[in-house]
């Protein structure tokens, strides 16, 4: 199943406090002014954050979906050919991001307990 760009803003959107706005001309998704992701309309595919260490591990273990250009090689961000993605790894990079890039305010609205 190919990730669609509707598919993606749908799943960003479902998490609170996400707002769309605009990075290097393309829609991006963001949690307190900070990018979740976008999406990179040269290559057509999502760009998501991981930090460095992980985006080399996912690169190396899954070149086939994961790679990165010469353009983000110093950002810590990994592209992703939406053909090849797992949705699961989508859901859990987009959860993980919103706990760390969220205000406290926010975080603490969303704890049950």
């Amino acid at each position: 199943m190919t990730l669609t760009f509707d598919a993606l803003s749908q799943m960003a959107l479902e998490l609170p406090g996400v707002e769309v706005g605009t990075a290097f001309g393309a829609p991006t998704y963001k949690v307190g002014r900070k990018s979740l992701f976008y999406w990179n309309g040269d290559h057509g595919c999502p760009v998501f954050k991981v930090d460095f260490d992980e985006r080399d591990f996912l690169i190396e273990a899954d070149p086939e979906t994961f790679f990165t250009t010469d353009h983000h090689r110093n950002w810590p961000c990994v592209l992703a050919r939406p053909d090849r993605l797992d949705i699961g790894w989508v859901r859990e990079n987009l959860r993980r991001v919103w706990r760390v890039q969220a205000p406290k305010k926010l975080l603490k609205a969303q704890d049950p307990g």
